[in-house]
């Protein structure tokens, strides 16, 4: 169990960008990490790997960057494989693409399965490596269900000068 401290980024459609913390998308469609019906960001902890993941398809779209304030507790670190073979996964399961054909095919794929028990589990965070296209082996994302305004599941958008602001 791990606690993490530190920036996130997020590079979203401006479409959703006035609302960077809603979760919306992920819980309306599912990811790799979150079944349909369970909110979840996908955050990572630089920017360029946020961009990597926001434009895995075809060329750069148009992206807004979006930087968070993180303190978050507790977080899975797949990086650790005693803990990971524990639910009975290895790293290669995470990374393999046939998770959306799971999903169609069974409902759930085997990453969302894992996820739905990390969540029963009391984790507010999945600490993972990228598996975007030419993202290095050190490019890490977090996986947040649980995010407040306030610890342990601290999660703040920076907006000093308001750019986001409504309306």
């Amino acid at each position: 169990m791990k606690h993490y401290v530190g920036f996130l980024y997020r590079a979203l459609n401006p479409v959703y960008a006035r609302d960077p913390l809603s979760g919306r998308g992920a819980e309306l469609y599912g990811g790799r990490f979150n079944p349909k019906g369970t909110p979840a960001l996908y955050a990572s902890l630089s920017p360029v790997t946020a961009l990597r993941e926001a434009n895995q398809v075809g060329t750069l779209q148009p992206t807004t960057l979006v930087a968070y304030d993180a303190d978050i507790a507790p977080v899975f670190d797949v990086r650790e494989a005693d803990a990971l073979s524990a639910f009975g996964l290895t790293r290669v399961d995470l990374a393999a693409s046939a998770w959306r054909n799971e999903m169609i095919e069974d409902g759930e794929s085997k990453t969302q399965k894992f996820a739905r028990r990390l969540i029963a589990e009391g984790y507010a965070a999945l600490l993972v490596p990228s598996f975007a296209r030419g993202a290095p082996h050190n490019a890490l994302n977090l996986i947040l269900w649980r995010w407040t305004s306030g610890a342990p599941t601290k999660l703040v958008r920076i907006d000093d000068e308001n750019r986001l602001r409504d309306s």
